[in-house]
């Protein structure tokens, strides 16, 4: 499974079982013989007891990744092209995520889904198997800007997720405690809660806003690999994800190779977008902050966004001067326009005051504006809205729905926006947040009255009847998370 130096045996033998496609109880499988009479067939108990040993075995990867940092692992690809494990990941993909370039859908794939999972790990097992291009599509952005994805083929979703899936067993036990972007068990809240925690307890003063200019798309291939070499000594794991990175994308009928980047929308680039961050910034800043710095600083990365705390101006300034040394070395550059210094933290507001300077600035991650500000007792409040501009396309986006729903019946228009407002909760909801809320809500309503007086030249739609649908089907602002003390306290964090 793994090297330590030149040495490549695995630590614990596995028994190779004959993959039937889940037919049969594993332990009858395993020996050949015929079910047991009144043994009848269970093929929930069968999956529950693959995924057992599935687990099992990335387990044992992940505690031999943590028992010795400088491990590489060299038996690893067996475990990405096990039948029970392609079948795994092949239910965890979306059911109606969009067709690659070969135009299969999901339900396509699954109507003949144990000969083509046996087909498709015999191909990876013998090295035929053949990484298509990557379709390219364009989803709009806040900003009005168009953000390119790529949308994969069904089978390489389900080999990139299975190679992410192992991967992550190694990596998971080498990533920084403040790396969030794309982790198991961590998500855009969490980094929130930390970056709030981190500016509540810490003695922080100036905080570095920085965001990676074209991240995805100039990742360089050559430094990526070394990277990954770094653990992983099985060149199929290796070989497998060069075929990725060199697949190139099908835009307009046209081929284009890549020489760098990775295409957003692939199940593994969060992934190796994270490996390169890792070896590019996290280990370094974390070095950084040991040597150089001379007093508090804080640090959360989630993807290409990052944030730094710092106690002292000078740190911030020449931490700032060496990445962008450290970044030029690896083909990545920080965005002019949305990597800034500014002052903020608890003692902000009065040394800007001290110098006749007006209130501190704000700064804008994962879609909330942070802001210095008072609470009702005159203490320091750290207050996070939602991003203007995130509000105005969302209602701008709901506005043009409302438009082409505008002839639905109303109890179906309610249902959809009693949705709309849900999901914007659930992200938007966190604490000192309900009058915003529900001034959104309040605009959301005017919207919809509109297209309803809208459906007609005599319409009878009164306020006093929209009200009634307000309160029917517009949910009222609730706050859906918890303070970020408490949270990150239950999870046993360190801000630091």
């Amino acid at each position: 499974m793994h090297e330590r130096g030149k040495s490549d045996s695995p630590i614990v033998p596995e028994k190779l079982l004959n993959k039937d496609g889940g037919k049969t109880p594993s332990a009858e499988r395993a020996e050949g013989r015929r079910l047991t009479k009144g043994n009848s067939f269970q093929p929930n108990r069968c999956r529950a007891q693959d995924r057992e040993n599935l687990q099992s075995a990335l387990k044992r990867i992940r505690q031999a990744a943590a028992g010795d940092e400088k491990l590489r692992f060299t038996s690893l690809w067996h475990h990405v092209h096990d039948i029970d494990r392609l079948r795994e990941e092949y239910y965890n993909i979306k059911r109606q995520a969009s067709p690659g370039v070969d135009e299969q859908t999901w339900q396509e794939y699954g109507r003949r889904l144990e000969d083509n999972l046996q087909d498709l790990s015999g191909r990876l097992n013998r090295g035929a198997y053949r990484a298509k291009p990557v379709k390219r599509a364009y989803i709009p952005k806040p900003d009005g800007r168009q953000r390119p994805i790529g949308i994969t083929t069904i089978e390489d979703k389900i080999v990139q997720r299975a190679t992410t899936t192992v991967l992550n067993a190694i990596y998971e036990v080498d990533f920084k405690g403040f790396s969030y972007g794309f982790r198991p068990k961590r998500s855009a809240h969490n980094a929130l809660d930390a970056l709030t925690v981190g500016l509540l307890k810490r003695k922080v003063d100036w905080v570095f806003d920085a965001d990676i200019s074209g991240f995805f798309d100039a990742i360089d291939h050559k430094w990526l690999i070394k990277f990954i070499e770094h653990r992983i000594g099985d060149q199929r794991v290796v070989r497998h994800i060069k075929k990725w990175l060199n697949a190139g994308v099908l835009e307009e009928g046209q081929h284009l190779q890549m020489k760098e980047g990775t295409p957003q929308g692939g199940s593994i680039s969060p992934l190796l977008a994270n490996i390169y961050l890792h070896y590019v910034f996290d280990l370094w800043a974390e070095q950084w902050r040991h040597r150089y710095a001379c007093g508090h600083m804080i640090m959360v990365r989630y993807a290409d966004d990052i944030v730094a705390g710092f106690q002292y101006q000078s740190d911030a300034i020449w931490f700032q001067r060496d990445l962008q040394a450290r970044f030029r070395k690896f083909n990545l550059e920080l965005h002019a326009e949305k990597t800034r210094l500014i002052q903020f933290g608890r003692f902000a507001a009065e040394r800007r005051a001290a110098r006749g300077k007006g209130k501190p600035e704000t700064f804008d991650f994962l879609g909330f504006t942070h802001i210095c500000a008072k609470s009702s007792k005159g203490t320091f409040l750290l207050l996070r809205l939602p991003m203007r501009k995130r509000v105005q396309a969302k209602l701008k986006e709901i506005k043009e729905q409302l438009k082409l729903r505008r002839y639905t019946s109303i109890p179906e228009m309610g249902r959809w926006l009693h949705s709309v407002i849900s999901g914007w909760y659930r992200y938007y909801a966190v604490p000192n947040t309900s009058r915003y809320l529900g001034k959104f809500r309040r605009r959301v309503a005017w919207l919809w009255f509109r297209a309803l007086r809208r459906r007609s030249q005599r319409s009878r739609m009164t306020w006093r009847r929209m009200y009634k649908l307000i309160a029917t089907w517009l949910p009222q602002p609730r706050i859906m998370h918890p303070y970020p003390q408490a949270r990150l306290h239950v999870a046993r964090y360190d801000p630091r």
